[in-house]
């Protein structure tokens, strides 16, 4: 039988204290290795997200570049769309007007065109206003015909009478709309009718056309002349015995008929009219004959008042 000695017992105990303190700490290493794993993920998340952010909003700045680029391309198709809607609707819009003033030109040349155009017109009855007759003008018959006088009439001073040409203005002012009045001419040669602004000049160069406010057509020595810039001659068919005036005010248009034979003999057409209008007559002194204004009534009613 062996013995130890007691020292060597006793000893033993102690060592294995010393080895178990010198055994490594596995638990605390492992919960370093975790700390460390999960900061390393955090970090990877962190930059997978910032990464995912960056390119989501390249990728929004890029879909909303493409959004707005095709956005631009549509805006501009549409423009020239439009634009070309435009110029078709321009030259459709002036076919139109062609188109209108062709049947325009070839109704006003009918024969039934002027008793047709009465039924849109309001007839209107004309009075010769005495205050602006020139002092060679009588009046008569309720101021509705007017003559050359022989002598002048001493009358007195009135800044609206004629005293340049012998002219006399209707007493009615025209403003608006549609109307017609009649005038008998009979055997005359020598006359001027129409309209003319109320505030023309009365004395001094008087400029008988529509740069000087007057709108009218003339007869003298058997020749028909329209008052233009320059003068228009005119060759009606038949002499007229009679004349038929239109007006439309807001579309700036005065018509003539020659209500003889109902034909047209001139338009004068300048847009739009502005300020008050007056029926305007000229006698010539060479011509004794009277222009007579027809009542409403005789006028719808008779073939010459």
């Amino acid at each position: 039988m062996m013995t130890y000695p007691r020292d060597c017992c006793r000893k033993l105990p102690i060592m294995n204290e010393n080895h178990k303190e010198s055994q490594p700490k596995v638990d605390h290493v492992d919960d370093n290795f975790a700390t460390c794993l999960l900061k390393l993920l955090v970090m990877v998340l962190i930059f997978y997200v910032f990464r995912e952010e960056c390119f989501g909003n390249k990728k929004r700045k890029g879909n909303d570049q493409l959004k707005e680029n095709d956005q631009l391309k549509e805006n501009d198709q549409l423009r020239k769309e439009n634009d070309q809607l435009r110029k078709e609707n321009g030259k459709l819009q002036k076919e139109i007007d062609e188109r209108k003033a062709q049947f325009r030109n070839g109704w006003q040349k009918s024969l039934l065109y002027p008793d047709w155009r009465k039924e849109f017109f309001q007839a209107v009855t004309i009075t010769l206003d005495p205050d602006t007759a020139h002092p060679s003008l009588v009046l008569s018959e309720g101021n509705r015909r007017v003559t050359w006088g022989e002598k002048s009439q001493d009358l007195p001073e009135n800044p609206q009478r004629f005293y340049s040409f012998p002219c006399v203005l209707g007493l009615q002012v025209i403003t608006s709309g549609r109307c017609y009045w009649e005038v008998e001419v009979g055997d005359s040669q020598a006359w001027d009718l129409g309209i003319c602004r109320s505030h023309v000049m009365r004395k001094g160069g008087i400029s008988i056309k529509p740069e000087g406010g007057f709108w009218a057509i003339r007869s003298y020595n058997d020749e028909y002349w329209a008052l233009t810039s320059p003068e228009t001659q005119l060759i009606p068919k038949e002499h007229p015995a009679r004349v038929c005036i239109f007006l439309e005010y807001e579309e700036g248009r005065i018509s003539f008929y020659n209500m003889t034979d109902k034909s047209h003999i001139h338009t004068f057409s300048q847009g739009s009219f502005e300020g008050p209008l007056k029926p305007f007559f000229r006698l010539w002194p060479s011509d004794s004959a009277c222009l007579t204004i027809c009542p409403v009534l005789e006028a719808a009613q008779n073939p010459l008042c």
